[in-house]
């Protein structure tokens, strides 16, 4: 008697539409499947930080999502660097005759030679960050990111200029490849002493010797075809706000060095340790071909607190010592 209730007396949820209710079953375990996961990978991964960083509105940001994709893209990692990145060539050389030659590091699956300027960041940015100390650098004649990849992937916020579409181009792909995009802000914009415009020469096959001066563009490459363009300028004090803090400021405009400072007066007269550390080409034909000299930059920073530089090659490295 027993069995044969067992088998008369079927529960009722299986024989009231047991399709339905199975179904109901299944997608209630789905979603608590994908709310447990979702909660526990919100517990492991942590959240990428956003960028503090508010621009001003009398210039746009370089909307990488939006450019046109620059090819083609030679990329790669570089060589015997701390915290390595990748960036994308813009001087190809001339193919196939006289390749660049981190292309023919490429083609020998080696990394690319490391940029000079890359490791003097690392190295003064992880002084910084030894002592304890935050804020943002600002690399302006950003070119293709040699110098904000490497304050990039070490975690700083990067505020880039460069006015070169070519080379703009370059940096959204190293923006792409080292996943910096929360740390990397773009003006397309030459820093200088106005807001406006001015006339820019574009040196075609060596996009990295571009400059205002059309004498300094083609200074070391007198064989290469020169292009004028218009591109905006913005001067540094009209972008970085008086309550963010600069660790670092890089400087390579190929000659314009001291239109750029001059546009910085506000940023370079905070006192003391609140003013960044200051790195800036210093050669003094591209200067002349600007009409300006080494001593007129120099008594310049004089004017804002600077009282200590030293030479580094090319480059000057500048700081206030109180």
């Amino acid at each position: 008697m027993a069995n044969a209730w067992r088998r008369d007396k079927t529960p009722k949820f299986i024989t009231q539409n047991p399709l339905i209710l199975l179904f109901s079953l299944s997608f209630l375990l789905i979603i608590l499947f994908f709310f447990t996961t979702n909660l526990t990978n919100s517990q492991i991964t942590p959240q990428k930080s956003h960028l503090s960083f508010t621009h001003n509105s009398k210039i746009p940001l370089f909307d990488c999502t939006n450019s046109p994709q620059y090819h083609p893209v030679i990329a790669n990692i570089v060589e015997g660097l701390k915290y390595p990145f990748i960036f994308a060539l813009s001087d190809l050389g001339s193919l196939p005759e006289k390749p660049h030659k981190n292309i023919q590091r490429f083609l020998k699956n080696k990394p690319f030679r490391k940029p000079d300027i890359s490791e003097t960041i690392q190295a003064v940015l992880g002084k910084f960050r030894s002592e304890g100390k935050l804020g943002i650098f600002v690399d302006v004649g950003a070119n293709v990111g040699m110098a904000t990849f490497a304050a990039a992937v070490m975690g700083f916020e990067v505020l880039a200029f460069e006015p070169v579409f070519e080379n703009l181009q370059r940096i959204c792909d190293g923006i792409y490849f080292n996943r910096v995009s929360d740390l990397v802000t773009v003006f397309d914009a030459a820093a200088s002493d106005h807001l406006g415009n001015i006339t820019f020469h574009k040196l075609v096959g060596r996009l990295d010797n571009s400059a205002v001066s059309a004498t300094g563009a083609k200074l070391a490459f007198k064989s290469n075809e020169e292009i004028a363009v218009q591109v905006k300028t913005i001067p540094l004090d009209d972008v970085i706000p008086e309550s963010k803090p600069v660790l670092l400021l890089k400087i390579d405009v190929q000659g314009w060095e001291y239109h750029v400072l001059k546009g910085a007066k506000k940023l370079l007269s905070r006192k003391g340790t609140e003013a960044p550390y200051i790195i800036y080409e210093e050669d003094e034909r591209l200067l002349q071909a600007s009409n300006t000299t080494a001593k007129e930059i120099r008594d310049f920073l004089k004017t804002v607190g600077y009282d200590h530089c030293t030479q580094h090659g090319t480059d000057a490295h500048c700081t206030k010592t109180s």
